[in-house]
C-alpha cells in the first residue's frame, strides 16, 4: 500500500514538473537516460585516459592537458555548428515537417565536415607557430609531446565532426539511443586501443594519437551507414550530404555560427588561463588537468541535461508551446543543481582514491583537494544558471544573445580575474579557479534575466 502511493506521488510529482502539453516525462526521461550514459562514458572513459597517459610521466600528461585545451577550442567549433543542426532539426520535428527535418539533417552534417576539414588543414600546417604563441615557455620534453599529440589529434577532427553531426541530428529528433551507441563504439574502441598501445606497448603519445584516429572514423563510418542505410524515418541520402542546401544551411549557421564564435571566444579564454598555469610549472599544469578531471566526472549528468533540454525546449518552440518551455526550463535547473549535490557528496568521500589514479606529485594532491572541494560547492547554485539556460535559450533561436553575453563574460571576468587572483596575487590554479566561479555566477545572472523576459522566443526559425 505505501508502495503504491509512493509510486503515485512520484508520477504526480513527474507530470507536473516534466510534462507538457505534447510531451510527458516519460519521454524526457527516454531522451535524458541515454544521454546521461553517454556523458558517463565519455567522462569515465576520459578519466581512465588520463590516468593511463599519466603512466608515461608527468611531461605526458603535461602536454596532453595543454593540447586538449586548444582541440577543446577547435572542435567546440565544430560541435557549436552541429548544434545550430540539432535546434533546426528538433523545430522542425516539433512543427511535424518531416521532408525539412531530413534536409536540416543532410545540411547539418555536411556543413560540420566542411568545417572539420577546413579546421584540420589549418592546424596541421601551422602546429609549430601555433605551439610557439599559446605554450612556448612549457619546458622541452613536454613542448616535444604536445607537438606530435596536436598533429595526431588533428588529423581525427573529421571523423569526430561526422560523429557530433549524425549524433546531434538523432537528438534532434529524440533518438538519444542511437546517438549512445554511435558515442559508444567510439570511445570504447578509443580507451581499448589506448590500454594496448599505452599500457601495453609503451608507445605514449604516438600510441593516443593511433587510437584518437582509429576510433573516430570507425564511429563516422558507423554514423553515415546507420543515417543512410538503418533509419527509414529520416530518409536520408547519401548523395544529399555531399551537396550544400545553401537556404539549410544559412539556419543552421544562424544558430550554429553565433555559438560557434562564442566557442572560440570562450574556449580563446580558457586557452589564455591555461597560458597563465603554463607559466606557473609543470606541476600546476597537472594540478589543473587532474582538478579538470575530476570536476568532469561531477558535471556528469548536469551536461546530460545540457544536452537534452536543446531537443525539448527546440521542440517546445516548433510546436509555439512558450509555457512548457518555460515550465520544463525551470524544471531543468532544479534538477541540475540538485545532481550537483549528490554528485559531490558520492565523489568527496572517495577523493584520494580517485586522485590516485593519476600518479600525482605528493606536493599537489591537497592544492587539488581545495580546487575540487571549493568547485563542488560553488557549481550547486551557479552552473545551472550558468549553461542550462543559455541551451534552452539558443534552442528557441536565441543564439546571439547567448553569443555575447558568454564571449564578454568570459573576457571581462575570468580572464582578467584569473590573471589578478592566479598569477597576481598568489592563489596559482586556486585563484584561476576561483575566477571561473565567479564568471558562471555573473553570466548566470544575466541569462536568467533573459529568460524572465519574452525576447528569447520570439525568433521565427522555421516555417509553421
Amino acid at each position: 500500500m505505501v508502495s503504491a502511493a509512493r509510486k503515485a506521488s512520484t508520477h504526480r510529482f513527474l507530470d507536473r514538473h516534466f510534462s507538457g502539453q505534447s510531451i510527458d516525462y516519460r519521454q524526457i526521461i527516454a531522451l535524458i537516460l541515454p544521454i546521461l550514459i553517454d556523458q558517463a562514458f565519455i567522462i569515465g572513459l576520459n578519466l581512465v585516459n588520463t590516468a593511463m597517459i599519466s603512466s608515461s610521466g608527468v611531461a605526458a600528461v603535461s602536454a596532453v592537458n595543454m593540447v586538449d585545451s586548444l582541440n577543446i577550442f577547435l572542435i567546440n567549433v565544430f560541435v557549436a555548428v552541429a548544434t545550430g543542426g540539432t535546434v533546426v532539426v528538433a523545430q522542425y520535428k516539433g512543427s511535424r515537417n518531416d521532408a525539412m527535418v531530413s534536409k536540416a539533417s543532410s545540411g547539418s552534417v555536411s556543413s560540420v565536415v566542411l568545417l572539420a576539414l577546413a579546421i584540420s588543414l589549418l592546424i596541421i600546417a601551422l602546429h609549430a607557430p601555433t605551439l610557439n604563441l599559446l605554450f612556448g615557455s612549457a619546458e622541452a620534453e613536454v613542448f616535444q609531446n604536445a607537438k606530435s599529440y596536436l598533429i595526431g589529434s588533428s588529423l581525427s577532427f573529421c571523423g569526430i565532426a561526422i560523429v557530433e553531426a549524425v549524433c546531434g541530428v538523432l537528438r534532434g529528433i529524440g533518438k538519444s539511443r542511437a546517438s549512445l551507441m554511435l558515442s559508444l563504439i567510439m570511445n570504447l574502441t578509443y580507451v581499448a586501443l589506448n590500454f594496448v598501445l599505452i599500457n601495453l606497448a609503451d608507445m605514449g603519445i604516438m600510441g593516443m594519437n593511433i587510437s584518437v584516429n582509429v576510433s573516430r572514423y570507425l564511429a563516422a563510418a558507423c554514423a553515415i551507414y546507420y543515417l543512410v542505410k538503418m533509419d527509414e524515418s529520416l530518409r536520408v541520402r547519401l548523395r544529399d550530404m555531399l551537396q550544400v542546401n545553401w537556404g539549410m544551411l544559412k539556419k543552421i549557421l544562424s544558430i550554429g555560427m553565433p555559438f560557434a564564435a562564442e566557442q572560440m571566444f570562450f574556449n580563446g579564454g580558457k586557452i589564455l588561463t591555461q597560458i597563465f598555469i603554463v607559466s606557473l610549472g609543470t606541476y600546476a599544469i597537472a594540478a589543473n588537468a587532474i582538478s579538470a578531471s575530476l570536476a568532469m566526472v561531477i558535471q556528469i549528468p548536469a551536461n546530460a541535461l545540457s544536452i537534452a533540454i536543446v531537443t525539448v525546449v527546440g521542440q517546445c518552440i516548433g510546436r509555439r508551446e512558450i509555457e512548457d518551455a518555460r515550465k520544463l526550463t525551470r524544471s531543468f535547473l532544479w534538477l541540475s543543481s540538485a545532481t550537483f549535490v549528490v554528485m559531490g557528496l558520492i565523489i568527496l568521500p572517495l577523493y584520494h582514491p580517485l586522485v590516485s589514479l593519476f600518479h600525482p606529485p605528493a606536493e599537489i594532491v591537497d592544492e587539488i583537494f581545495t580546487i575540487v572541494l571549493i568547485n563542488t560547492i560553488a557549481q550547486i547554485p551557479l552552473w545551472a544558471i550558468s549553461f542550462i539556460t543559455p541551451s534552452a535559450l539558443r534552442a528557441a533561436g536565441d543564439a546571439k544573445y547567448t553569443s555575447v553575453v558568454s564571449m564578454l563574460s568570459m573576457w571581462l571576468f575570468r580572464v582578467v580575474l584569473g590573471y589578478i587572483l592566479g598569477v597576481v596575487l598568489p592563489f596559482g590554479v586556486v585563484g584561476v579557479w576561483l575566477a571561473m566561479d565567479i564568471e558562471w555566477g555573473i553570466r548566470g545572472l544575466i541569462f536568467l534575466r533573459r529568460f524572465r523576459g519574452t525576447k528569447w522566443y520570439r525568433h521565427r526559425l522555421v516555417e509553421d
